[in-house]
Order: C-alpha cells, then sequence, then structure tokens
C-alpha cells in the first residue's frame, strides 16, 4: 500500500482492507450467534458506516433486516450540538433487537443522543457495532458492543471515512501522515 493526498494532505496506511474483512467477518459471527432467530434490525448511519453495514449485513448467518438513518449535529463546519435525524427511521423497532452500526464513535454525543430517541422506541435490545472506536477522545457514556478496531484519535480517511466528501470509496483505511514522517 501506498500513500494517498487529498485536499494537500498525505495519509499513510493504516489498516489493510484484508484486516478489516476478517474484524467484519468477527463480528458477524458474534451477532449471528446471539441473534439467531430472532431477526434483528440492523440500522445503518449514513454515509460513512454504509461499507461496513453493507459487508456486516452479508456475513450474517441470519435473517436480519437492515434499516438507514442520517444524522446531523453540522450547519457547514460547526457543530450544533443538536442531533438530528435528517433520514429517520421508519421500520417498526418495539420488542425487536436493534443493532445499531456506526463507521466510528470518537467523541460518542451523536451516538448517545440518537440511542436515547431508540430507546424511546421500546426495542428489546440495542447494540452499538462500531468500526472504529477511539475512546481517548470519549465524551460521551457510551460502550460499544461490536468494536472493529480501537485507534488513537488521528484523523483517518476510507472505507467509509472522508476528507470533504472524498476518500470514502478507499478499500482500505488511512491515517493522516505526520510532518516528520
Amino acid at each position: 500500500m501506498k500513500t494517498v493526498s487529498y485536499n494537500g494532505l498525505t495519509f499513510r496506511p493504516f489498516i489493510t482492507s484484508a484486516e478489516i474483512s476478517e474484524r467484519i467477518g468477527a463480528i458477524a459471527a458474534e451477532i449471528t450467534e446471539q441473534y439467531c432467530g430472532q431477526n434483528p434490525l440492523i440500522v445503518c448511519v449514513l454515509n460513512g458506516a454504509f461499507p461496513f453495514a453493507a459487508d456486516l449485513f452479508r456475513a450474517l448467518g441470519c435473517d436480519a433486516e437492515i434499516a438507514f438513518v442520517r444524522l446531523s449535529s453540522y450547519v457547514g463546519t460547526e457543530s450544533t450540538g443538536e442531533v438530528r435525524q435528517v433520514v429517520g427511521l421508519t421500520e417498526p423497532v418495539e420488542g425487536r433487537p436493534v443493532i445499531v452500526v456506526e463507521d466510528i464513535i470518537d467523541t460518542g454525543r451523536t451516538m448517545e443522543k440518537f440511542l436515547g430517541d431508540l430507546r424511546a422506541m421500546n426495542p428489546s435490545d440495542i447494540k452499538v457495532a462500531t468500526l472504529l472506536f477511539k475512546p481517548e477522545s470519549l465524551k460521551a457514556d457510551i460502550h460499544p458492543d461490536y468494536i472493529g478496531f480501537t485507534i488513537p484519535p488521528k484523523f483517518i480517511i476510507g472505507f467509509g471515512l472522508d476528507l470533504d466528501g472524498k476518500a470514502r470509496n478507499l478499500r482500505d483505511i488511512y491515517v493522516l501522515a505526520d510532518e516528520n514522517e
């Protein structure tokens, strides 16, 4: 793998597509074991979690349904501090297990708010699956149930994560290269 550049910034390889695929398979096996026969609702948080959710959903060894939400807490480049559903959940949730699939959890504030809204819909169970988790950046009481990779608080792109809408389609994950690398 070689470095890539976007918007004048250089990124170096961080997590390969093979490593990602292996972790997704392990998470899918765990979910299959825990929820087989319960038809869980997989809720993909758009846009970034789409590649992770698609691969995870296909790797499940039991029946499940998938739904999509799009959450926003930004106007332009500034956070409003208020999370809203831009594309909302329309599937029935009451009485069934729900697994929220996110690309990355860093501060956890968006997930914290969304989980509160989801609990009000009375699912039988809620779990959170995140491809990437930055525990050092956490500012909310969020404890993902399924974690692909625990990473340091660095800026990353690829496999759904973007820089101004670019790089989401990279098969691997890249980290912003330090100036002295």
